[in-house]
């Protein structure tokens, strides 16, 4: 639901941080988000929440790691067996079968980032409190960074992917701890819908302590738009008008990620020995077992997070530089949704990632029944981790270059609900 607010008389200037374009700020009613009239892009909204609801937020997070992730969230009867599967153990079942880079990879996904964004929401407060500029510095900039690594929602999805896998082997049983995940996860997604840097950076210094003549670059770190310079007024950071060198690194991640999807696809992601036999699957391959075995709603989610979604990234990724690179942009509204799009659908793509740790840590009997990872896997995880970081080096200020922008502004953005 859209609608246009009632706002004050504008206060001050400031840069879009996606085209750059000048945009007055004004007052906006509570519950409302200011949106950049030309890109869409998201520019402030008002302070509906409170900085301690994010702190307890975090806290309440951090309690819940301990049952989430030491107890079972899922446990099977296996040839008169009772199995239990916790998400830690799945790091240790994979690192026994060596491959120690999924483990890590895995674990960064649905621990570590999750825990690097709610330790660093803590940090900011001691910080904001104590006045510790270099820890609340730090601790925004590993806020910022490891919200997009947070995949609690896709580990969620690939629990269920796995059950419906292994239903025809084995009775399968809810374990407490799924339930804590499934709070965590919940709070997770509240936590990053409220979490602003730029608050915690204006509870530091407000913009309007730092009154400037001239706004002409954008500080991406702190958000504060200033007059040119080399670092940043308020944070320190070094400033630029647009990522060093980001369509040389974006091209550099995006031909090394168009290599290794043919591997990723055409050597088997995953071996299951049941009894004597061995069953090698590439990704198509499992998507076709998945069909022949009438499970059709799982088929179509892996076959759109494992070869669709990362194919899509390529493609989307390698057409904005097209445009970028020989001035072929000519929608550039168009162009945004497809970068936000690009960075939105990547994690999702982690999906066979989970399924293959979770399938290890509950199927792993020895000779009645073994699984274990294909080095497609390793091919696999490069293609995640390599489309994820070309996202993050493009610079969408490139698309609006050579735009022609029109002379004036209305100060009234269009807000959001």
């Amino acid at each position: 639901m859209s609608r246009h607010a009632h706002p004050t008389v504008p206060t001050q200037v400031r840069l879009c941080q996606g085209c750059e374009l000048p945009v007055d700020i004004v007052e906006l009613k509570r519950g409302y988000s200011a949106d950049c009239p030309r890109c869409g892009t998201q520019l402030y909204r008002s302070d509906n929440y409170s900085l301690n609801g994010n702190l307890a937020l975090a806290i309440t997070c951090l309690l819940l790691f301990i049952p989430s992730h030491f107890f079972d969230f899922i446990t099977i009867r296996l040839v008169g067996m009772m199995i239990e599967g916790t998400l830690i153990e799945g790091i240790f079942a994979l690192i026994r079968e060596g491959y120690p880079a999924i483990a890590l990879l895995t674990l960064f996904c649905h621990t570590i980032a999750p825990l690097a964004m709610c330790g660093s929401v803590v940090t900011a407060h001691i910080a904001l409190k104590r006045r510790w500029f270099k820890t609340l510095k730090y601790s925004l900039s590993i806020l910022s960074h490891s919200r997009n690594w947070v995949m609690l929602d896709v580990f969620l999805i690939s629990v269920a992917i796995s059950c419906f896998k292994l239903q025809d082997y084995s009775d399968i049983y809810i374990g407490h701890a799924l339930y804590s995940l499934v709070i965590l996860q919940i709070l997770t997604i509240v936590m990053i819908g409220r979490v602003s840097t730029r608050r915690y950076w204006e509870a530091w210094k407000p913009e309007s302590d730092l009154p400037v003549l001239k706004k002409q670059v954008h500080c991406h770190n702190c958000h504060l738009s200033q007059p040119e310079g080399t670092q940043c007024l308020r944070c320190g950071k070094d400033l630029h008008h647009r990522k060093p060198h980001s369509i040389q690194k974006t091209w550099a991640l995006l031909v090394a990620a168009t290599i290794a999807i043919f591997p990723a696809n055409l050597i088997p992601i995953s071996i299951l020995i049941t009894n004597g036999q061995r069953l090698e699957d590439t990704i198509f391959s499992g998507v076709a077992s998945l069909i022949t075995n009438d499970m059709l709603g799982i088929a179509i989610i892996i076959f759109i997070a494992s070869i669709v979604v990362p194919v899509a990234k390529i493609i989307g990724l390698a057409y904005l530089l097209f445009c970028i690179q020989f001035d072929k942009v000519k929608n550039h509204r168009f162009e945004m949704t497809i970068y936000r799009g690009v960075k939105w659908i990547g994690k999702w793509s982690m999906t066979d990632l989970f399924v293959i740790s979770i399938m290890l840590t509950l199927v792993d009997r020895g000779q009645i029944l073994n699984f274990t990872p294909g080095f497609g896997a390793v091919a696999f995880g490069v293609v995640v981790i390599l489309t994820m970081l070309a996202a993050e080096t493009i610079d969408p200020r490139l698309l609006w270059d050579r735009y022609n922008a029109k002379s004036s502004v209305e100060p009234n953005n269009k807000v959001e609900k």
